[in-house]
């Protein structure tokens, strides 16, 4: 059915989902998007449940949508790494996120071209959508937002790992901070509407596990698959966006010839390319779009566009652990990346620069990167974000740290509000 007021619906749908103990909502906020099936999706309650540790996750992922072949929402999180290569994740973590989550949803209701679609439960919900009230936002209590690093430490951390690129250890790695608040007290539907409204970007995403909320504005796509086909597009090479128009221009243009952004992303599609290899028929592996620039309301950033044909006796969750986690979040070569990010770092990742999406009865899949997103503890009070950027031999320490500031902008906006 067709519905008169999108935006109004989006909202009243969430507020509905959010009185579940599980749901998923994911946005793409209206951007264009050959590759999306969707324009908003909402998955509320659920039927059956996958919590799994690191150890044999992807493997348990696949006995389940095996077994039930059905819609199913889930978290990737980054340390399923240790489940990929000798790795480990020993750094402080005040979230606890599930590893890997995955749900099969009692509701579910998808958007697309203003279309309301009931795909899972019946079409009595569409009517208590209708009539739910929507909350009046509240004032909350002021946030202590804190740096796990403060700029001297951040500035030695990033000399210390061009000394490793110096050596030849790696070309480039991704390196991130914390900002924490704790004691934190927030309406996590509240932020994520603010945060979705100061950034609308193509992968938002709100997830509720129980207690546990993240409330994200990715702008990047891990992983999709449509029919037969693999897509990834990692990000690498921002800009600040400028409020004059003519400079804005300029802005983005300088990006899109500015060889040291273009080498930071050529490497990771060097790495991607890679990395689809493992999944893909041999020889259908390509680079469809090199260096494209897209705008968002804080930035202007550098896509790339890689793709390839599934191998047809490879299931297609073995693509995602092929893939995973995400070049853009690690650097090259991944595995040394991936070690140096474990010993540089002070928090551990969880759910940051993992991934959150939804499989499909078709076996197609869409997954974001969690970036640029807030991950709240309600039970323990703990609000954290982390931003980073890629390293390589010719970052400015003093550059890479205002470009964290830049990505870490909306968020801290929305949590001023």
């Amino acid at each position: 059915m067709s519905h008169p007021d999108i935006p109004l619906f989006k909202s009243k749908a969430l507020q509905w989902a959010t009185s579940f103990d599980i749901c998923c909502c994911l946005d793409s906020n209206s951007y264009p998007d050959p590759f999306g099936k969707f324009d908003f999706v909402i998955a509320a309650g659920a039927t059956q449940i996958l919590n799994i540790p690191t150890g044999q996750a992807f493997e348990a992922l696949r006995s389940f949508y095996d077994l039930h072949k059905t819609w199913m929402f889930g978290l990737f999180s980054y340390d399923l790494k240790n489940e990929q290569e000798q790795l480990y994740s020993r750094n402080p973590d005040g979230l606890h996120f599930p590893e890997l989550f995955f749900f099969v949803p009692k509701y579910l209701i998808t958007i697309k071209n203003d279309q309301v679609v009931v795909v899972l439960g019946n079409q009595e919900i569409l009517e208590e959508i209708r009539q739910t009230e929507l909350a009046v936002p509240a004032h909350g209590n002021p946030l202590n937002i804190q740096h796990k690093l403060d700029k001297s430490a951040y500035l030695k951390k990033i000399r210390e790992l061009q000394q490793h690129i110096g050596r030849g250890d790696i070309y480039e790695v991704t390196y991130c901070q914390e900002f924490f608040a704790k004691p934190a007290e927030i309406n996590p539907l509240q932020v994520f509407n603010q945060l979705n409204n100061v950034s609308p970007t193509p992968f938002a995403g709100y997830f509720k596990i129980y207690d546990q909320y993240i409330l994200s504005a990715s702008p990047e796509r891990f992983l999709c698959k449509r029919e037969d086909k693999l897509i990834s597009q990692p990000i690498k090479g921002t800009a600040k966006r400028h409020p004059d128009g003519v400079t804005d221009e300029q802005v983005k243009l300088e990006l899109s010839h500015n060889l040291k952004e273009q080498a930071e992303n050529v490497m990771i599609v060097d790495l991607v390319r890679n990395d689809l290899t493992k999944s893909a028929v041999k020889g259908t592996v390509k680079v469809e779009e090199l260096f494209g620039i897209y705008s968002f309301p804080q930035v202007h950033q550098m896509i790339s566009t890689i793709s390839c044909e599934l191998k047809p006796e490879l299931h297609f969750i073995d693509a995602i652990k092929n893939t995973f986690p995400m070049g853009s979040m690690t650097g090259a070569p991944k595995i040394r990346a991936m070690e140096l990010i474990e010993s540089h770092e002070l928090s551990k990742r969880g759910a940051y620069s993992g991934s959150i999406g939804y499989i499909s009865p078709e076996e197609e899949f869409d997954f974001n990167v969690i970036i640029r997103s807030i991950l709240y503890q309600e039970t323990e009070k703990y609000l954290s974000f982390q931003v980073g950027g890629a390293i390589t031999y010719a970052s400015s320490p003093e550059g890479e740290y205002e470009e964290c500031m830049v990505k870490a902008s909306a968020i801290i906006q929305t949590l001023a509000q």
